[in-house]
Order: structure tokens, then C-alpha cells, then sequence
């Protein structure tokens, strides 16, 4: 593993281990049927009924379908990861934010086939190649289950954040980014970038 795949990997503080292997829906379901209490956190993880929308042709285990960011009287700004070519055009095509703005990102995601456990979502920012202080970010969106048709899709809002603002800080920033579980299974790698700049 490179120092790059490294650096895209959740950080390893919580020290966190599975007491029992990874079972399947049809266990999952069936455990403790009596117990209301464990009735409820399935039912939290989204195991409480629909049909399943798993792909039988398709054996990713997550999709990433869009990025959003959100900024106070702006129309959003939407990343489309789903569309053929579109990882691949993205650092080619910078977006804009304007210095000082706060701003909100989003993720939009498809879980088929499994329990997906500890999803995070890592970026590293660089600026003419070298990482900025405070430049990794890892944010927890959290354990799902396959999608139904009561819940084709998840959107998971992070924290507000805020643009630096000044001349020092304008100019584009590389950032690579990763979908990543807590077995370590990378479900979406990609780079892109962003501009700061005086205005929108």
C-alpha cells in the first residue's frame, strides 16, 4: 500500500472490533425475533421491510452516486459520480467557492446486497502538491443496509464548513477523496479539485 492509498484510509482511533463475523441479511433478519429492543436497532438499520433494490449484475456492495454542496443563496452544486467518464473529468473541472462562504457537503449513496459497516468519507487537500495543514478530513456517515423501495437511495449532510478568505488563500486545490469502511474496503477513490476566488 502507497503512502497516498494510506493517507485515504479512516483513521484508526477508536480501536473498534466486530465481536461476531459479518452475517448475512437472511440472519440479521432472523435474530432474535422475539426481542423488541433488537427489533428496533434493525429496524434502525433500515432491515425493517421493502423489497430489495440489489443489482444481482452489479456486486459493488455501496455506490456513490453525487457530491452536493450547499451554500446559503447559491443553487447547489452538484458532483455526479454515476454518470460514465465523470470521476475521470472531474479535476479537469474545478468549481468555485468564494472566499469566507460557509457551505455544506452531501453524499447521495446506494447500498445493495450486505450490511454496510462504518462507511467514512476521506479527503486530503493539496495545494501545488503538498498537503495544507488541517488538509485531512475523515467524517463518519455511518452503517446502512441494502436499500428497499421505501428507501431507494441515502443522503448523508455533513458539518458545515467555511472557506478561508484572503489573497494568500485563493487559487486551486487538488483533493483526492475515498469512500472507505471499516474493513478497509475502498468503495470509491477519486481526485478533483476547487477554486477559492473573490467571488462566486
Amino acid at each position: 500500500m502507497t503512502g497516498h492509498e494510506e493517507d485515504l484510509l479512516p483513521e484508526n482511533n477508536s480501536g473498534y472490533k466486530l465481536s461476531q463475523p459479518k452475517q448475512s441479511l437472511a440472519e440479521y433478519q432472523k435474530m432474535d425475533e422475539d426481542d423488541p429492543s433488537l427489533q428496533r436497532y434493525k429496524a434502525s438499520l433500515g432491515l425493517s421491510g421493502g423489497n430489495d433494490l440489489s443489482d444481482p449484475n452489479d456486486p459493488r456492495v455501496c455506490i456513490i452516486k453525487s457530491l452536493t454542496m450547499d451554500s446559503p443563496g447559491r443553487p447547489p452544486v452538484v458532483i455526479d459520480l454515476s454518470a460514465p467518464g465523470s470521476v475521470e473529468a472531474l479535476k479537469k473541472s474545478p468549481f468555485k467557492i468564494k472566499e469566507g462562504a460557509t457551505f455544506t457537503m452531501s453524499a447521495q449513496f446506494k447500498v445493495q446486497h450486505e450490511i454496510l459497516s462504518g462507511l467514512h468519507y476521506v479527503q486530503v487537500i493539496k495545494r501545488k502538491g503538498i498537503r495544507i495543514p488541517g488538509g485531512k478530513s475523515d467524517e463518519m456517515i455511518g452503517s446502512y443496509a441494502p436499500n428497499t423501495d421505501k428507501q431507494p437511495l441515502y443522503t448523508k449532510k455533513f458539518q458545515e464548513e467555511t472557506a478561508p478568505s484572503g489573497m494568500l488563500v485563493r487559487g486551486v486545490y487538488e483533493v483526492s477523496s475515498s469512500f472507505v469502511d471499516d474493513d478497509k474496503k475502498t468503495h470509491l477513490q477519486f481526485d478533483w479539485a476547487f477554486e477559492i476566488a473573490k467571488d462566486w
